[in-house]
């Protein structure tokens, strides 16, 4: 980094010398990981831009039409790149699904059928789903509401999926078997493509009518292949992740077989209609924009997390994944002991924010979730997290989880801004 980049941090930009030259020291000793991280972006980005091409993508595409959306050619073209992306038949992607919550719930509701089971075999799902399950909250049309049952089935020791055990619940109600690839507000790392390939192979050899569901927010673009690509059915996330490349406004996805999409499209609209309707509203130019840069975004919020391992290992915190621990979403949690030093990492990432920078982030009772949660993010997108951002909730251990930066240049301000926060209040 130069003099003057030093110095602009240091004598403006509130950054001490110290925090500055910690960083600094953490960043060269990742560079090798760093490399090894831009080679999978690099692959990503002539893939997208090789469907792309193949679908024949025009300014025609970036238009949109009124009503009910009949034939809206660049929806489709949207949907078709989506599809042959992720190596699949068939593609729901709108601007109407509201976060990733609900996109996972369409893929759900889409498959799922009263008297079926649906079993997790990555541990409790993210808050969110509790209630969309039935494990938390009554009368609010969860899947227990339908008559589906519910299995769970924790992880190895080592955060591997326990396949041994999967296979030995596994009944003749199972319909669905589900992996939710991110950490969550778990301790672990996220779930690598070729562990979702041995599930599907195990999946499979019990009964080759079990569906195996994905929830891939935050994995996008992390390696060569997606989960579809290694033997999952069906996958979704949310366009404020890492597919939408911190351009789409709104929006989420749903990837999978033909006749599976047809269903979930189905409860995404209403039978019959399915995704023959359903407008952009002029969002077709920044989801397909958003995209195209997506592998680059993805690789600076991916290089940022590398960087605030190994920042706050060699500050003796413990931290998942470590920094050269393979990854497969853009997360990190580091492990801080207490709600203050929570709140000043927090505090942190919140003053490194190109908007509301100012603003002071505190714990809150955020619907969906049981503990108070604090979150971070100062975006140009309201929720987004491909955007620099953290994120906690306030219980015991007290973990905070890193995620974003539109560029590593960003996503390094932060890890320097969350350090210096917590040595202003002497919690380092």
């Amino acid at each position: 980094m130069s003099n003057n980049t030093e110095r602009l941090l240091t004598e403006s930009m509130g950054i001490s010398k110290k925090v500055y030259d910690h960083v600094l020291t953490a960043e060269s000793q990742v560079t090798d990981y760093f490399a090894a991280a831009d080679d999978i972006m690099a692959y990503n980005q002539y893939k997208v831009l090789d469907v792309f091409q193949k679908c024949r993508i025009t300014d025609m595409h970036f238009g949109w039409n009124t009503g009910y959306g009949y034939n809206d050619p660049g929806r489709e073209a949207l949907e078709k790149v989506y599809a042959m992306l992720f190596g699949t038949e068939a593609a729901l992607v709108r601007p109407t699904i509201v976060n990733g919550t609900h996109a996972l719930t369409l893929m759900l509701t889409g498959v799922l059928r009263p008297g079926d089971e649906l079993i997790y075999c990555t541990g409790s799902p993210y808050d969110t789903l509790w209630e969309v399950i039935g494990l938390r909250g009554e009368g609010m049309g969860s899947l227990t509401d339908f008559g589906i049952t519910y299995k769970q089935v924790e992880l190895n020791y080592d955060g591997s999926i326990d396949l041994e055990t999967l296979a030995k619940v596994i009944s003749p109600k199972t319909r669905a078997v589900a992996v939710q690839r991110a950490t969550g507000y778990g301790w672990r790392k996220a779930i690598t493509i070729d562990e979702i390939k041995k599930c599907a192979e195990c999946v499979k050899s019990m009964d080759p009518s079990i569906v195996l569901l994905v929830d891939n927010c935050y994995g996008e673009f992390l390696d060569t292949k997606e989960p579809t690509e290694a033997g999952a059915d069906v996958l979704a996330g949310s366009l404020i992740k890492n597919p939408g490349g911190g351009l789409a406004l709104a929006g989420g996805y749903i990837a999978g077989r033909q006749d599976l999409i047809e269903k979930i499209s189905y409860r995404m609209t209403s039978p019959g209609i399915g995704g023959e309707c359903g407008l952009t509203f002029g969002q077709s130019r920044t989801m397909f924009q958003g995209l195209f840069i997506a592998p680059k975004t993805v690789n600076g919020a991916v290089k940022g997390a590398i960087l605030l391992a190994k920042a706050f290992e060699n500050l003796g915190y413990e931290v998942c994944p470590r920094a050269d621990e393979k990854r497969s979403d853009i997360i990190e949690a580091v492990k801080l002991g207490s709600p203050e030093a929570v709140i000043a990492f927090c505090e942190g990432i919140q003053a490194a924010a190109p908007v509301d920078s100012h603003v002071r982030p505190v714990p809150w009772e955020m619907p969906g979730y049981e503990d108070q949660v604090i979150m971070a993010a100062g975006a140009f997108i309201q929720g987004s997290s491909i955007e620099l951002s953290a994120d906690a909730p306030i219980r015991e251990p007290y973990i905070v989880y890193f995620q974003g930066g539109l560029t590593y240049e960003h996503s390094k301000f932060g890890v320097l801004k969350a350090m210096q926060a917590m040595e202003d209040k002497g919690l380092l």
